[in-house]
């Protein structure tokens, strides 16, 4: 990741004030971080899914945080090498599919957003991010290409932003060289099939789609629901399911591997199903998904289910009015109106 911010820096595309490359010490990271201004986010290069990111507020945080964050890094990826960047406060985590061929051709397919997170891990996606006017939008997505283009990028992708509060700045964070969970809402406002791009073009086979030829029909979102219990800290939960029934219906989609007495395993990722919901507007995907939570019913453990369909019903979610601190502000609250009910 660290390679990848200079090559874009180097490409023109906005990146976050941080390192010049790799941090190999805590001497080095505290002279980053004080050129850049606290706080700051210590990151792993090889990293993903939110593992090995530490936050100082202070110098005095930085040595035991890159000690942690390291010797993370090292235990999920087997590369322990840090950079630092200094920390957005109260970003949306809006990012772009791209596609890209062996011929040049690049195009991106619209926007998603993924600021409902806890602990840098998304929990709720949708497309396209309500906080984009239709000029960011298209400033954004044409230096999504530009990314994707400076790497002589082939295949399908995701160029990830963090955008100021003030929706003006907007910065490069990484990109994710792969299929990635939520690719489904991307699937549903555009009609594109992204699995299917991707293999054409691996066969070597050029885009047909153009610019011009995407458009995005209504509202999608997607819940990830995981093994794990909110009501206990999120504790993973792995066991076997007794009984399941999946959400169905117009605009409904599950993509999920469970079955009845299936054993969910505990060395894998706590994610077990994603349901994802497509609408002609945004209120009415928020309905939409409600009603699709309601149904669905995983007997065995507990999962995030529950807490979703409790992030659905709050004012700021339903307005819009939300950025990657909402969980962190307002757990709490969610968990008590659970308890209230």
């Amino acid at each position: 990741k660290s390679a990848a911010r200079d090559l874009m820096r180097a490409a023109g595309v906005p990146v976050t004030p941080g390192s010049d490359g790799p941090v190999a010490s805590v001497e080095e990271a505290l002279t980053a971080a004080e050129s850049v201004g606290y706080p700051v986010l210590l990151k792993a290069s090889a990293g993903g899914g939110g593992r090995g990111i530490r936050r100082c507020d202070r110098p005095e945080d930085l040595s035991a945080a890159f000690a942690e964050a390291k010797a993370e890094a090292q235990a999920c990826f087997g590369n322990d090498e840090m950079y630092l960047e200094k920390l957005v406060l109260r970003p949306r985590h809006i990012e772009f599919q791209v596609l890209a061929d062996r011929y040049g051709n690049v195009i991106h397919l619209g926007d998603r957003d993924c600021s409902v997170q806890r602990r840098n891990q998304k929990l709720i996606e949708e497309a396209p991010a309500r906080c984009l006017t239709p000029e960011l939008r298209e400033r954004m997505g044409a230096a999504a290409v530009k990314a994707a283009k400076a790497v002589g990028y082939e295949n399908a992708g995701t160029v990830e932003f963090l955008l100021d509060p003030d929706r003006e700045h907007f910065y490069f964070m990484e990109m994710n060289t792969r299929i990635q969970v939520e690719h489904g809402v991307t699937e549903l406002v555009t009609g594109v099939d992204l699995v299917r791009q991707q293999l054409r073009i691996a066969s070597g086979l050029a885009l047909r789609l153009r610019q011009e030829d995407v458009t995005l029909q209504g509202h999608a979102i997607e819940c990830r629901i995981n093994a794990e219990d909110p009501v206990q800290g999120f504790r993973p939960c792995p066991g076997r399911v007794d009984f399941l029934h999946f959400p169905g219906g117009p605009g409904v989609r599950v993509d999920s591997m469970l079955y009845n007495g299936y054993a969910v395993s505990p060395y894998y990722d706590s994610l077990v199903a994603k349901i994802i919901v497509h609408a002609p507007t945004r209120l009415e995907a928020i309905r939409r998904m409600r009603r699709a939570l309601e149904e669905l019913v995983i007997q065995g453990y507990p999962t995030t289910a529950d807490f979703c369909h409790l992030i659905l019903h709050h004012p700021d979610f339903i307005k819009g009015q939300y950025d990657t601190g909402f969980l962190a502000a307002h757990q709490e609250e969610l968990l008590n109106w659970d308890k209230e009910e």
